[in-house]
């Protein structure tokens, strides 16, 4: 059976929501995880920091290095991918988790709060793939997995919030020239993407939104986890959507990720379409 055993994934993001629930879950298997995040002190408005983390990590069964690490920085990614490799003897995985978020309209979108999504979003993304892909490309069975929606341009989702919109249909752009690009030397570039709102910190800035209404992380990670144990020859350039990665090796009770088991509507997450919607696994 395929684990994720002594692989080493780099995570961005990873100090709190999604990319730690991802790095929890591949340290079951016993992988080596370098948590790169800006998140080194803790914060009474946002729990969880690299050192937390790590910690959970080691107990989970893992190897933790925590790596306070801007994106948007050249030289704090570089230096992290160094330590990583220095650390580890290499990389094998790429998870683009770091994520900026404004759903607000043009008028209502400081310059500041642009810049930030597309320097975290699009450019980040972009940056740390360019930084793994050396090592990546030495590594036995590499993948760069993006936490990005698949690719829409149905003017709804750009009206409402263009700069977000924008910043983060860019990690999809630079998800399909990279897979277009890599993939044929060997590398599983691709995307995922959540069905339904997940339960972070972000649904703070989603008005209306209740975590009743949503799902757990860990299926987001448990997709993850799917996907990367896929050998990575020749597998690129999908945009897939979390319960249907599960749905396709056997899951069919998704209860068991809903924050209330009880709830009858779960709100689906932005940019998806309404066949992508009406695939629904139950």
């Amino acid at each position: 059976m395929r684990t994720l055993s002594g692989k080493t994934l780099f995570i961005t993001g990873a100090s709190r929501g999604i990319g730690r629930a991802i790095a929890l879950r591949a340290a079951q298997d016993g992988a080596n995880i370098a948590i790169a995040a800006k998140s080194d002190v803790p914060n009474p408005k946002l729990p969880g920091t690299i050192h937390s983390v790590a910690r959970e990590v080691e107990a989970a069964g893992g190897k933790a290095l925590p790596l306070k690490c801007d994106i948007r920085e050249e030289d704090d990614v570089r230096a992290a991918v160094a330590a990583t490799v220095d650390a580890f003897g290499g990389i094998d995985i790429l998870i683009n988790n770091a994520s900026a978020i404004w759903l607000r309209g043009t008028l209502d979108t400081p310059m500041k709060r642009y810049d930030l999504m597309q320097d975290v979003n699009a450019r980040g993304t972009f940056l740390c793939a360019q930084a793994c892909l050396p090592h990546l490309l030495k590594a036995p069975d590499p993948h760069i997995l993006s936490l990005a929606p698949p690719l829409n341009l149905e003017p709804k989702w750009w009206a409402p919030h263009t700069a977000y919109t924008l910043a983060k249909m860019g990690m999809s752009f630079v998800t399909l020239g990279l897979a277009a690009e890599f993939g044929p030397q060997g590398v599983a570039v691709n995307a995922l993407w959540p069905r339904t709102v997940i339960a972070t910190d972000a649904i703070n800035m989603i008005p209306g939104v209740q975590a009743e209404q949503c799902r757990k992380p860990e299926i987001v990670a448990d997709a993850a986890h799917t996907v990367l144990l896929r050998p990575a020859e020749g597998y690129f350039g999908h945009f897939l959507i979390d319960d249907d990665v599960l749905f396709a090796v056997g899951v069919t009770d998704f209860t068991q990720y809903a924050v209330d088991p009880r709830a009858q509507h779960l709100l689906p997450d932005l940019f998806l379409t309404e066949s992508q919607l009406a695939r629904k696994p139950r």
